[in-house]
């Protein structure tokens, strides 16, 4: 995981880079890997956000509180939902 300067976090916020095999045998068999997450200078991620594996935040993006990101984020945008997606974008920064 990458984390640029001056990143925000706010409570709760989740950042998972472990994932699992979509194959159920491979499962049981307690395959697991990891997927690098990358999140850019001055990114804000609000509360309770959940950011997953393999994501890249653009930086001076603002991730939305309770957003759920499964895509990578371009920056200066601001994103939220479940799944997240680009509410705007702004170069106001």
């Amino acid at each position: 995981m990458t984390i640029g300067s001056l990143v925000l976090v706010g409570p709760n916020a989740q950042i998972y880079t472990a994932s699992h095999p979509l194959d159920a045998g491979k499962r049981r068999q307690g395959v697991e890997f990891g997927k690098p997450i990358i999140i850019g200078d001055d990114v804000w991620i609000g509360g309770s956000a959940v950011i997953c594996p393999g994501v890249t935040i653009g930086e001076k993006s603002i991730i939305a509180a309770g957003a759920v990101v499964t895509k990578d984020v371009p920056p200066f945008a601001i994103v939220g939902g479940n799944p997240a997606r680009v509410i705007r974008e702004t170069s106001e920064f």
